[in-house]
């Protein structure tokens, strides 16, 4: 691995620490017991300046690490975290994410930008440590250390904490450096000496360059507490083997400590001469009476006899290695794949069912046996490799929602309303492209729900209701397609002043009838806008007429539910996939058309009186289009007769007119060229095995077609008179 290719992996992971360390300060104000929140966000920021080092990103390493101290000492307990001290590291977090940013097109330091946006942050911070800024707010990067740097200590030993790291072999894979640590201890306390020890180097033809062979021996001289210095290495557990002595440390103490590291006890002693913890006679018998190392569950046995350690303790220690080497396995079956490959291969997947539906006509047309059985399996796994290619790019939209913790959290504080903010279904999958085009849309109904829905406190205290407001994200599957709701319970839209806007501005005849559901789509009209007054947020008559836009281009469609008083509730719904499905062919006239196999109920004979478009289907009505008259097809029906495909969408039912069913097929949807973008009741385009075209038909839009021909027609007027009179 290059370092370009190290940098990029730096900046992904720290934009995901960045993502988990918001939602956990978001999550601070609903959890009674905050610590592993607080630990969290602790962990957060410390591997976060930790790898900045790695790549001498001193700026960053500078702001996080104010940022680190400030969490440490709400770790210790000896700071509370209030809203105000949430909404400061939240500003913290969106200031190291533009640094992160500014690394990623190429600023590795800072500039007077970027220096000029932290100094308020860290003035906060200061404030908060009861500190003192760098003059003029500049970022100070921390001291590094090096040979040059080391003075070597005259004092006694018993001043000194002595601390011995051995680095395991995966530590540079884990994308820790282990100079990193000699940093971090350096901040909390003066470096007296440090030995390098190299003695695990192997020859350099057989040396990995991504194996770590460094271990450490220092005397640090620091008024911390060793909870202190083995917070530094808690990000290594289990890879690096931690022994620290603390001042006025019994001499068999250290002599123990040579004495588990025989390969290397003679450089350690001689460093423990110069700190003056052992003298030169200690020294000498030490290695005359050296023996070898023990394992670590036989040192806790020794431990626990010597009553230096409690058995539980050990227990614990031993568990704790345990889990820790657990999660490293599970983390090394994990791969990052870039998105751009797995486009790549949904595209050769895509062609891949085409040629093999092109090889089943081939084989079908010439009847042999063993050619069809053949083509039959290979039909089997092509269809499993097209549902493993299409699973590795679902992904769970609780990412998306939990981006709106932030919005709900920094919107209200700026409106002066107190909204919390529920989730549901936060793991439901969906396609990673239709997840990457959702978040803008979302981002504007969940704004326009906290501006125009919920009240203020007041006008919620006089209607009777709780002064907090709720807001609602959910997110289901349902009938091949994913649903997701944005519930308010605010004042809810105001019908007639609706249909008054739309009146005054010519979208509707004053006489027109217009059924709730319609009159509430007005407002997804471009420019249309109720608002009394503008603000940040909304109130410009731009917006909602774009979230139904780019939905319509997923191949999705948006409704609205609402009362007056109670609240109102978006509802979005969009297809699984946009890449491939399986679909139905039926045909009309020598035409075939695919229908998404998970919206078909079932398939019925065509059964209706004469010049009626509805039957009767087990003693309900079902509406229905013959695809003949839609399109225009002049042939007569066939005499054999039809068929009904019965549609379901969005709890409604209606029947599509066909000629003959041909049977399930493997679809792989190409979108139709920008002039077809007007054309209804299609969505796009497959392939067939003889390499004709077929169209994919839109069902949401047949099914609200049928519906709504159906509402209209006299014969429904009739039939609810006769209902009455029943």
């Amino acid at each position: 691995m290059n370092l370009d290719q190290a940098l990029l992996i730096f900046i992904a992971e720290s934009r995901e620490l960045l993502e988990d360390m918001e939602s956990s300060l978001l999550a601070l104000e609903q959890t009674e017991d905050k610590t592993e929140l607080i630990n969290s966000i602790f962990r957060a920021a410390h591997t976060i300046k930790g790898s900045s080092g790695l790549f001498s990103l001193d700026h960053v390493v500078a702001f996080t690490h104010v940022v680190e101290n400030v969490l440490d000492k709400v770790r210790a307990g000896t700071l509370t975290i209030g809203d105000d001290l949430v909404a400061t590291l939240l500003l913290c977090c969106d200031h190291i994410k533009a640094l992160i940013d500014g690394v990623q097109a190429g600023q590795t330091e800072a500039d007077e930008a970027s220096t000029e946006a932290g100094a308020p942050l860290l003035e906060k911070l200061h404030a908060v440590l009861g500190t003192k800024a760098a003059s003029g707010g500049a970022l100070v990067p921390e001291p590094d250390i090096d040979s040059t740097q080391r003075m070597p200590g005259k004092g006694s030993g018993s001043d000194h904490w002595h601390i011995s790291m051995q680095f395991g072999a995966e530590v540079l894979r884990m994308g820790m450096d282990p100079l990193s640590f000699i940093r971090y201890l350096s901040t909390v306390g003066r470096i007296v000496d440090i030995l390098t020890i190299p003695d695990k180097l192997p020859l350099a033809h057989t040396m990995e360059p991504e194996l770590c062979y460094l271990s450490f021996e220092m005397s640090l001289d620091t008024k911390a507490d060793k909870a202190a210095i083995e917070r530094a290495f808690e990000f290594v557990q289990g890879d690096v083997r931690l022994r620290i002595l603390p001042p006025n440390s019994q001499v068999d103490e250290y002599i123990r400590l040579i004495q588990e590291s025989p390969e290397i006890s003679e450089r350690i002693g001689e460093l423990m001469v110069r700190c003056g913890a052992l003298t030169r006679q200690e020294l000498d018998n030490a290695l005359s009476a050296q023996a070898d190392s023990v394992p670590a569950r036989q040192l806790g046995s020794i431990l626990v006899e010597q009553q230096s350690v409690p058995a539980a303790v050990v227990d614990a220690a031993l568990q704790k290695q345990k889990q820790v080497k657990e999660v490293q396995a599970q983390e090394s079956r994990s791969v990052r794949v870039d998105a751009d490959k797995l486009d790549q291969l949904i595209n050769l997947v895509g062609e891949l069912i085409i040629a093999g539906a092109s090889v089943n006509m081939i084989a079908h047309r010439a009847k042999v046996i063993e050619l069809e059985e053949a083509t039959s399996k290979l039909s089997m796994l092509v269809e499993e490799v097209r549902d493993s290619a299409l699973q590795l790019r679902m992904v769970k939209i609780g990412a998306t929602f939990s981006r709106f913790q932030r919005v709900v959290h920094d919107v209200s504080r700026d409106l002066g309303k107190d909204i919390a903010l529920i989730i549901d279904g936060e793991d439901t999958e969906l396609d990673k492209t239709v997840v990457e085009k959702i978040g803008d849309p979302l981002m504007h109904l969940v704004r326009n729900s906290m501006d125009h829905g919920i009240e203020s406190a007041e006008i919620r205290a006089a209607r009777g209701k709780p002064i907090q407001g709720t807001l609602k994200l959910n997110a289901y599957h349902d009938s091949g397609a994913i649903v997701i709701t944005v519930q308010d319970d605010g004042g809810g839209l105001k019908r007639e002043r609706i249909l008054a806007k739309a009146i005054e501005r010519g979208l509707v005849d004053a006489g027109h009838h217009m059924t709730d559901s319609e009159v509430y789509a007005l407002i997804f009209e471009p420019g249309f806008s109720t608002a009394e007054k503008i603000t940040n947020l909304s109130g410009r008559g731009v917006g909602l007429d774009v979230v139904k836009r780019n939905i319509t281009a997923l191949r999705g469609t948006v409704s609205l539910t609402s009362e007056e008083g109670k609240g109102t509730t978006v509802t979005v719904r969009l297809p699984l996939t946009l890449a491939i499905i399986d679909g139905f062919l039926v045909e009309v006239a020598k035409r075939v058309f695919a229908i998404p196999l998970d919206m078909i109920e079932e398939c019925v004979a065509y059964t209706a009186e004469p010049d009626h478009d509805y039957t009767n289907l087990r003693g309900q009505v079902l509406p229905f289009i013959r695809l003949r008259d839609l399109f225009g097809i002049k042939n007569p029906p066939p005499v054999k007769g039809e068929n009904i495909v019965v549609l379901k969408y969005a709890g409604q039912k209606a029947g599509l007119v066909v000629d003959t069913l041909l049977g399930e097929f493997q679809t792989v949807i190409k979108p139709l060229g920008q002039m077809f973008n007007q054309v209804q009741c299609i969505s796009g385009s497959t392939i067939l095995g003889s390499g004709d075209v077929a169209l994919i038909l839109d069902v949401p839009q047949l099914v609200k077609r049928s519906v709504n021909s159906q509402l209209r027609s006299p014969a429904h007027a009739n039939r609810q008179v006769e209902g009455q009179s029943s």
